[in-house]
């Protein structure tokens, strides 16, 4: 099984999905992509104050988020599915975040929709796993737990898509739990699946209520892509330290929260041998469910089933 390594530069980043898109690299089943990523303004500082800009090679009139990809898995057919399981993330030197400045859901609630944007400036220190940014003569200070906001398969729909919204696919979920360690389980719906990845965030609250997380590039990326051909899922899953995740998204917060639901007790049923009757019952005892984000066109809920809380155990006395 290879390792292979993608460096960011033109030839290799998009700002749409779309079934149509070249891939720009073809592995095999169990094979290992290592790569960096860029800033969410389609940029790379250094800490020397020199800096490059990129564009998408698929040439979008406005690209969303700038996307590593797409990856060709060999073998990879509609109606199957891939588990790309997160080695390595490791974010770089800095990021930014902003607040303010647009009429958007979440800045109507805050009651700051006409209020200027407020950007910060984050430095990043990927060893001790911390950012700093200054406001005025303070020093707020958070922990980071790096992750990537984009990870998605190409829609199977022709056309060019939208990098904002996620959606069965996958794409931009922006679910903070999928840390290092985590594996996430994507449906394939079209040819060689055509993998891509980016938007990469330092750290991030469930909800994204500003519309930004840290926004920052990484430095390196590590994750191997596992084929399973006999398996059908209809919407992403993903095994992380925290749990079991099941996802819904919809402009709907109760709709999204729903198909969280529905997928988690199909989750249970096939984990457990239960009825759905019974995994809702088991899952409203243990199971949470939590906002993902409210800024993407869509909004996100994730149901999340903690590992090691269910415990099974058989009875040793014989059925009568």
């Amino acid at each position: 099984m290879a390792t292979h390594h993608i460096e960011a530069s033109d030839k290799v980043l998009h700002g749409s999905f779309s079934p149509d898109h070249k891939p720009i690299l073809t592995i095999q089943n169990g094979d290992s992509v290592t790569l960096n990523t860029i800033g969410l303004e389609w940029g790379l500082k250094s800490k020397d104050g020199s800096s490059m800009t990129f564009r998408s090679h698929t040439k979008e009139k406005k690209p969303g988020h700038p996307l590593i990809g797409p990856i060709y898995i060999n073998g990879a057919k509609p109606g199957m599915m891939i588990a790309v399981r997160i080695n390595k993330i490791v974010p770089g030197w800095y990021g930014w975040n902003v607040g303010g400045g647009v009429d958007s859901w979440q800045n109507q609630q805050a009651g700051i929709s006409t209020e200027e944007k407020t950007t910060l400036n984050w430095e990043l220190d990927a060893e001790a796993m911390a950012g700093k940014t200054k406001i005025g003569t303070r020093e707020f200070q958070v922990p980071l737990s790096p992750f990537m906001g984009v990870m998605a398969t190409a829609p199977a729909e022709k056309g060019v898509h939208s990098t904002i919204p996620p959606r069965y696919c996958g794409g931009n979920i922006d679910c903070k739990e999928l840390v290092a360690g985590s594996t996430i389980y994507l449906p394939v719906a079209v040819d060689g699946a055509l993998f891509s990845t980016g938007d990469g965030h330092a750290a991030q609250g469930d909800g994204e209520i500003s519309g930004t997380a840290i926004e920052c590039p990484m430095d390196e990326v590590s994750l191997t892509f596992t084929l399973f051909e006999n398996q059908t899922i209809s919407g992403p899953r993903a095994d992380t330290p925290s749990g079991w995740l099941t996802f819904g998204f919809d402009e709907d917060l109760n709709k999204a929260a729903g198909m969280a639901l529905k997928e988690m007790i199909d989750l249970m049923q096939e984990r457990f041998q239960v009825s759905r009757e019974e995994a809702i019952a088991l899952g409203s005892t243990v199971v949470d469910l939590r906002i993902t984000q409210v800024v993407n066109q869509v909004k996100g809920v994730h149901a999340v089933l903690p590992h090691g809380v269910l415990e099974v155990q058989v009875s040793d006395q014989a059925v009568k």
